[in-house]
């Protein structure tokens, strides 16, 4: 087996979000600023379907099987029918859509806006819309797990939800470990806790439980970096993180082109993958963990270029040997 495929019929702008199915094991969306989503079959290396924003499209997520939700730099939120094509905006944001993630445990989609607000919906009712959160700062970036929902929003703010609790779903509000701009957060399959990635080339590992015990165990390390020939470290955004959902590993990627695989609990680098042609701009595991979705795109950090590398997105085969943390792979063996 080829240990890694490039998708045919690639996005022709940056790629802002990669998202597995939960419901199957190959069907991938893709979203980009060239205004289009894009459905895969990732096993396939097939397109086989894809429609348009009014402008580029920043986040996408499979609400069910056959539906995806999306939004981005036109407001709206978006829900398509991927079996009829059937289009519909469910709501919209008062500025750009940046973050789109859906709830397992609940069934909600969440949408996350530059005009600082949290949106969730119930697509299952007629009105869709069950509430709405405002915060202070723009919302960067979202994830759940286990009925948990954790925002991350600029002035490096975190805000933690439970999505079953429509009475009182703020559970805490926290400050991140990391000194500069979050880029990303990544939810524990287990409902532990959450990963989070910053520009200035960092990951820390946080836990939701506010013991002393619990809190001893959270850290940050630096990754995604490179030392130049003068002696002096050159510093990349790690723009994308994503767990592995069955044995709890973590991928990261960034501006440097690498992809990194982690074992959070042990505190260890397992894989350093080689260096692909563009910066990393996201990251997807399936929801068995054999296939990892990397989207590769510049991302714009050093302006304009001319001759900026092609977009693609690749599709690698995990083995079980690489991706189990450091403990559990040395027992197997």
């Amino acid at each position: 087996m080829t240990q890694e495929t490039q998708l045919e019929k690639p996005p022709t702008d940056t790629i802002s979000c990669v998202s597995f199915s939960r419901h199957d094991s190959s069907s991938l969306l893709v979203s980009s600023w060239d205004s289009h989503v894009r459905l895969y079959d990732a096993v396939e290396n097939t397109l086989t379907h894809s429609y348009s924003h009014e402008s580029a499209v920043l986040g996408v997520a499979f609400a069910s099987k056959s539906v995806a939700v999306s939004g981005g730099l036109d407001k709206a939120v978006t829900t398509v029918d991927l079996e009829t094509t059937h289009k519909h905006q469910i709501d919209s944001h008062e500025d750009a859509v940046k973050c789109i993630t859906t709830d397992l445990v609940t069934g909600l989609v969440i949408s996350g806006s530059w005009d600082k607000s949290v949106k969730l919906f119930d697509l299952r009712k007629p009105k869709p819309l069950v509430a709405t959160h405002k915060h202070p700062h723009k919302v960067h970036s979202m994830d759940t797990a286990k009925g948990r929902l954790v925002v991350a929003t600029a002035d490096r703010r975190y805000y933690m939800y439970d999505l079953r609790n429509f009475e009182a779903p703020l559970l805490e509000e926290r400050t991140g470990s990391l000194k500069f701009m979050t880029r990303c957060v990544g939810c524990m399959p287990n409902g532990e806790g959450y990963a989070t990635s910053s520009i200035e080339g960092r990951v820390s590992v946080e836990f939701f439980d506010n013991s002393a015990e619990s809190q001893a165990r959270k850290y940050a390390f630096k990754c995604h970096r490179e030392k130049q020939s003068d002696g002096i470290e050159k510093v990349f955004p790690v723009n994308a993180l994503a767990f592995h959902p069955i044995q709890g590993t973590f991928a990261s990627g960034g501006s440097d082109g690498i992809v990194n695989l982690w074992d959070g609990f042990n505190k260890k680098r397992l894989r350093q993958y080689p260096r692909y042609p563009a910066g990393i701009s996201a990251l997807s595991f399936n929801r068995e963990g054999n296939l990892l979705a990397i989207g590769c795109s510049y991302t714009y950090e050093e302006g304009e270029k001319e001759d900026k590398p092609a977009d693609s997105v690749l599709i690698r085969h995990m083995s079980d040997a690489e991706t189990r943390p450091k403990i559990a792979a040395a027992a197997a063996s």
